[in-house]
């Protein structure tokens, strides 16, 4: 099949890229959606302008479409960006997300409409596990930016390694981190 993946350059993004390359998909294009707001309620911001750089490293062609990141206005972009991927051949867009329902069911509807399937493999999965996967399959992943409780600035900059999910598990412990960050907890470039 034919598809997309929507790509921020973080490590769920990559994660879906890695999953649609090793089921045999036809990965055609990434496609990266640049918000001018830094509190776009649905795209990854932090590094987002580094996305052309990894996919020219990657040789996937990319497309880009711009947004300014205002809440349910910022979807129509993304409906035109899959209506272009629409008219180009593909037939399905990855994504990489875990647990936000906001963003599933939203990009869901919009593939609906659009006459796309949405497939996002790591939906729910345990985040524990999924990022020990992560390490074990050789990724490297560098925490972009931080914003719980928990997570101060010497996490900036940091490899996710096994001995930082041993550290991740203890902080949740203490104060309840999504180890995935799919709270917002952090921010990461893989």
């Amino acid at each position: 099949m034919k598809v997309a993946v929507l790509f921020s350059g973080g490590k769920d993004s990559t994660m879906a890229l890695y999953n649609a390359l090793e089921t045999g998909e036809d990965v055609k294009y990434l496609l990266s959606m640049k918000s001018v707001n830094d509190e776009s309620y649905m795209f990854h911001v932090p590094n987002i302008h580094i996305t052309d750089l990894l996919a020219e490293a990657l040789n996937i062609p990319i497309i880009t479409a711009q947004t300014q990141g205002i809440k349910e206005e910022e979807l129509e972009d993304l409906k035109m960006a899959f209506i272009k991927l629409k008219d180009l051949g593909v037939e399905a867009i990855y994504t990489g997300a875990l647990y936000s329902v906001y963003q599933k069911s939203r990009i869901e509807k919009l593939g609906d409409e659009v006459g796309l399937e949405i497939i996002s493999p790591y939906w729910h999965v345990d985040e524990l596990e999924y990022m020990k996967e992560i390490v074990s399959l050789g990724f490297e992943v560098i925490i972009s930016g931080v914003f719980a409780y928990g997570l101060d600035e010497l996490w900036l900059g940091r490899k996710i390694d096994d001995k930082a999910i041993d550290e991740l598990v203890e902080i949740n412990k203490k104060v309840g981190i999504n180890l995935a960050f799919e709270g917002g907890e952090a921010e990461t470039l893989a």
